[in-house]
């Protein structure tokens, strides 16, 4: 009998027991609080992740593992944290790393340098995923613009799949992580809310709609997953203000990066929990969805990044509207001679990329045009290409 099977045979008594002695308390409350009182709800929560197979995505070398626990920023700071700058919106820097073994993947790399799926492939998109190939030189895409709003507590930015911490008790130091969020039908909501209660080696429920889905299929999953390899929520988490959501590790992280949970926020084993011995409860974590960020180098240089947009929001969120607001609000006091056409190209062609803004060219460049309508828009930024051309 194998382990789940064995899982799946024990009584809900037997469960019981295991949970008080070999848990604790604080295990049961994270599973009951992640079970939900009704399937609605259950469809929404953080527990309704986690039983997806992600193939050969399971596949990190022991030593990616390794390596990524000891890995330094290469400002020597510990990995993840940045220096703030009052006079800059610019974190971290891009390098190049090479390939040095022939097993390596560009997953062991990512993880490696505190970079998500999706960012390793944006970075490289000639590269092979699973065999870059020893000597092959990879872009490393360690460059960030901080997220718009205060900086405080915890900012989840749900387009770029990552998040950033400014440590109270850090005043000039921000944190950076990869995470995965909520795919299209499960969502991560937006909005303010806050850490409550931090758990060490979790149980795990799993609700309703995922008991179903996998009766479904012929495979029922077990009412509760003690802590251990096959539970989805890692050895680390921290509940939101929200109920049935929550900042966790994984069992699988080679899917950090990637819009994969039912609304949870996964992260990195060893970086969930380097935050897990280091965030207060009650910390503010604020959600957002800035697919276009916009903001200044500390020499006075205007950079954008862009991401692709969030699947649920394409039909009734103009990408091209969201990006001209952001420079408006970036740029408001300041004179500063924008190039609207690669705007256009970056919301168009999204790669996680920090490209500068400003029109430093003799030819003069017009006003963003009134956005009355997406075809005269984009007409309109033609027109500023070819001023800059000419």
């Amino acid at each position: 009998m194998n382990r789940s099977d064995f899982i799946s045979s024990m009584r809900p008594i037997t469960l019981a027991v295991m949970l008080a002695v070999g848990v604790g308390s604080s295990s049961t409350v994270l599973a009951e609080e992640m079970a939900g009182p009704s399937e609605a709800s259950s469809a929404e929560t953080a527990g309704d992740e986690g039983i997806e197979s992600t193939g050969t995505l399971d596949e990190v070398s022991d030593e990616a593992v390794e390596s990524a626990s000891q890995v330094m920023s290469p400002n020597g700071l510990p990995r993840g944290n940045f220096h703030l700058s009052e006079d800059s919106d610019v974190i971290g820097q891009h390098y190049t790393v090479t390939v040095k073994g022939e097993k390596e993947t560009l997953i062991d790399i990512a993880r490696r340098h505190n970079i998500g799926y999706e960012e390793i492939r944006m970075a490289n998109p000639d590269v092979s995923l699973w065999v870059p190939g020893k000597g092959t030189e990879v872009v490393i895409p360690a460059q960030y613009l901080l997220p718009p709003g205060p900086r405080e507590g915890v900012v989840v930015n749900l387009s770029e799949l990552r998040l950033y911490y400014y440590p109270a008790d850090k005043p000039g130091i921000v944190e950076t992580y990869p995470v995965s969020v909520g795919r299209e039908e499960f969502a991560t909501p937006r909005g303010k809310t806050k850490t409550t209660i931090k758990v060490k080696d979790p149980a795990w429920s799993p609700p309703a709609s995922m008991r179903r889905e996998a009766a479904e299929r012929g495979d029922p999953p077990p009412a509760i997953v003690p802590p251990g390899p096959e539970n989805p929520l890692g050895r680390h988490a921290i509940l939101l203000d929200i109920s049935g959501y929550l900042i966790h590790g994984t069992n699988r992280p080679d899917g950090v990066g990637m819009r994969v949970s039912r609304g949870c926020i996964r992260m990195y084993p060893e970086d969930i929990e380097s935050l897990y011995e280091r965030l207060p409860s009650g910390t503010q974590v604020n959600l957002i969805d800035a697919p276009f960020k916009a903001g200044w180098s500390e020499d006075g240089e205007l950079y954008g990044q862009s991401f692709p947009q969030l699947e649920e929001n394409q039909g009734n969120f103009e990408p091209i509207i969201n990006a001209l607001d952001t420079l408006a609000q970036a740029t408001e006091d300041a004179n500063v001679d924008v190039d609207y056409a690669r705007v256009r190209r970056m919301v168009e062609h999204p790669d996680g990329s920090i490209v500068a803004l400003a029109n430093h060219g003799e030819a003069h460049q017009e006003s963003p045009p009134e956005a009355e309508d997406e075809e005269g828009l984009y007409s309109d930024l033609e027109v500023s290409a070819l001023v800059i051309e000419q």
